[in-house]
């Protein structure tokens, strides 16, 4: 059992947090790790079940635990992703502003995917092009906007992940939710489809060849026609 500090002070919930948070990050606790329960903390801390439960939820909404119904609160694994909720409310503000989005896609998007291109194994380049043939069969079968943008998150999420740097995956997640809104609206005009299935079999063809300088083109191919299509969305 981890020891536990009784609260004294005002900002209950707050200490809560960071008290378990230290747990986590000294790895005291571990990944997989299961919590005490809501009831055994509160009296452990000293404070009342409700504060437990709200610094439970704010660390879930970070991605430091996991909150299973019915089970109880684990440590998140280390490649946990991101919850969207976190990312929208973190940039609430800049949602809505497809220049700045577009912006950063273009300078992190561009970094992550060049160091991935140096990483990809053969197996993830299968398993890149198996994502890839989803996405042409679904655009020669319907215009499902939704089911489109879910492949291609999957698709960047996947080179994120085998880009072997945590921080780069963490900021693909990030960029993904942030540009969640705009990539639909842009999804509705006519050639977008096209754009994001034909710069990516150009990006996959180039790790292929094991050619940095293709790569390259391949991303800049993307955002130089991306960027087209910003205005142009409904």
């Amino acid at each position: 059992m981890v020891k536990i500090t009784p609260i004294k002070k005002i900002t209950v919930t707050e200490q809560v947090m960071e008290q378990i948070a230290s747990w986590i990050t000294s790895n005291e606790l571990k990944p997989g790790d299961k919590l005490p329960n809501e009831r055994l903390l509160a009296e452990e801390f000293g404070v009342n079940r409700g504060r437990v439960r709200e610094s439970l939820r704010a660390l879930a909404l970070i991605g430091l635990i996991t909150i299973k119904p019915g089970e109880g609160s684990y440590v998140s694994e280390h490649e946990a992703p991101i919850p969207a909720e976190t990312i929208v409310w973190m940039y609430y503000k800049e949602i809505d502003n497809f220049d700045d989005i577009f912006a950063a896609r273009k300078l992190i998007e561009s970094e992550v995917l060049l160091e991935a291109s140096k990483q990809l194994s053969d197996n993830d380049i299968n398993n890149l092009e198996g994502i890839l043939q989803k996405i042409y069969n679904l655009s020669v079968t319907e215009k499902n906007n939704y089911a489109f943008q879910e492949l291609i998150d999957e698709f960047d999420l996947h080179v994120g992940l085998c880009s072997n740097n945590k921080i780069y995956s963490k900021l693909m997640q990030t960029i993904i939710h942030l540009r969640h809104d705009s990539m639909l609206k842009i999804l509705n005009v006519p050639g977008a489809w096209e754009n994001s299935i034909e710069w990516r079999t150009r990006f996959i063809h180039a790790i292929k060849d094991r050619n940095i300088k293709m790569v390259k083109e391949a991303i800049d191919f993307n955002f130089t026609r991306a960027k087209l299509f910003y205005g142009k969305e409904d």
